[in-house]
């Protein structure tokens, strides 16, 4: 067989393969969350998650001078207790006090679908990590 004809049978198998891969309702989700992070200012002061948390929260971030951990854990740390807001927070919560006070956008209502896409989104990036509700971000 030729390599041309070897190609053009690899690219027919990848291609019949990935269109057999049905995306669930949780990928898309995950998905669209990644998108929003990167994407949405939520009306706010043109910056969006990742201005912010950088490398879509997977690595350290930085408002001005202040460091930020990255968000690889978030979803294993929530519900925790905020000294700022002075009581126990949820992940939802959370996002919704970022887009609040950090982007100063309106953040998206519970059980919403931005709000569900974010945090399937920040639940994607803790997969493996340890639930240590309470704990402190990495």
């Amino acid at each position: 067989m030729s390599p041309v004809r070897i190609l053009a049978a690899a690219l027919l198998l990848s291609a019949a393969s990935s269109a057999g891969a049905a995306e669930t309702p949780l990928d898309s989700a995950v998905a669209t969350g990644a998108h929003l992070f990167a994407t949405a200012t939520f009306g706010g002061n043109g910056h969006t998650c990742e201005s912010c948390h950088q490398n879509g929260g997977k690595g350290p971030g930085q408002i001005g001078d202040r460091q930020l951990p990255s968000l690889v854990n978030a979803a294993a740390i929530y519900p925790r207790f905020s000294r700022g807001a002075g009581k126990v927070v949820t992940l939802e919560g959370q996002v919704q006090s970022c887009i609040k006070n950090g982007l100063r956008g309106t953040p998206p209502e519970l059980g919403s679908p931005e709000l569900v896409a974010i945090t399937a989104y920040l639940g994607s990036i803790a997969k493996g990590q340890k639930i240590d509700i309470g704990g402190a971000p990495k």
